[in-house]
């Protein structure tokens, strides 16, 4: 192990998203002198540390091993031994099963230090000519069912600009959902193959992008980038604005407990307070803005 590595340290160690030459100097040092590399896919990873002359030995460890994995791990850190973990490309631990070990890490006091490098969703919001200030990371949404739906409802009045990952055999019908309840007339940035040779970004209306899609077909991964919900055209300051804001938010589909917690980011009030504003509201009234909201939550 090299002598300038701390001892018992898990390194997350940042990785290029695709360009190889986006490897840092100090991601080079760490993964040579570490003494194993848990790898998401050791084939995968196997290239780059070929790539990079590093001869460091490697574990799997992935989603379906993490359980045994973990404390195995954790035994070579206890042991004081460095160990990296990388993923198959960017920072591990950003939608993938990093986050277990380190959480693991860190319930046991061993240090974690981080290597940064590039990750999909900060390089195509950086590009994407979309709000940077302030945003929000959904990785990849629910697949299908009532999961999905309620997810994207719960963003649908997101004022924040929207992530989100996607591969290209599920866009179009990821495409045609976000239509459905964010609105087809929602701008959005789609970014794909980032950093590779074929990178494209492409920009317009959800409903542009599907027809997009639909005479071109997607192909590599896709990062969305998604222009947040327009804020109220009123300022929510008294108890009649906050009531109907909420009506409002119900009335898109939202429950009592979303927009309430939309509501709250634009008052002066609690998420607390605001609730109960909003189960003060009529059970009559809130069955006729949405029929399928009206006795729930």
């Amino acid at each position: 192990m090299n002598a300038d590595l701390m001892p018992g340290a898990l390194y997350i160690v940042g990785t290029p998203i695709g360009n190889l030459e986006d490897m840092t100097f100090r991601a080079v040092r760490v993964l040579s002198g570490v003494a194993l590399i848990a790898a998401e896919d050791t084939r995968h990873t196997g290239k780059l540390l070929h790539h990079y002359q590093i001869k460091t030995p490697q574990i799997s460890y992935h989603e379906h091993n993490q359980p045994q994995r973990i404390p195995e791990i954790l035994q070579q850190l206890q042991q004081g031994k460095a160990v990296a973990l990388v993923s198959d490309a960017g920072m591990p631990g950003i939608s993938d099963p990093g986050y277990e070990l380190v959480k693991a890490c860190r319930q046991q006091n061993l240090p974690v230090i981080p290597i940064p490098a590039a990750t999909a969703a900060i390089t195509a919001i950086a590009a994407s000519g979309l709000p940077t200030d302030r945003f929000v990371f959904e990785g990849f949404l629910p697949v299908k069912g009532k999961a999905r739906r309620d997810r994207l409802q719960a963003l649908q009045a997101e004022t924040r600009t929207l992530i989100v990952y996607e591969a290209p055999h599920r866009i179009e019908k990821t495409l045609a959902d976000l239509a459905e309840i964010l609105g087809s007339d929602r701008l959005m940035v789609t970014a794909r193959e980032l950093t590779k040779r074929y990178e494209e970004f492409w920009s317009g209306t959800i409903n542009e992008a599907i027809a997009h899609y639909a005479a071109t077909p997607p192909k590599g991964e896709f990062t969305l980038v998604i222009a947040g919900a327009s804020a109220p055209s009123y300022p929510i300051a008294s108890e009649a604005d906050i009531k109907a804001a909420l009506s409002e938010l119900i009335a898109q589909g939202l429950s009592r407990s979303q927009a309430s917690r939309q509501v709250a980011q634009q008052s002066h009030l609690s998420r607390q307070e605001v609730y109960q504003l909003a189960l003060a509201l009529p059970v009559a009234e809130v069955a006729k803005l949405n029929p399928d909201r009206g006795h729930k939550p």
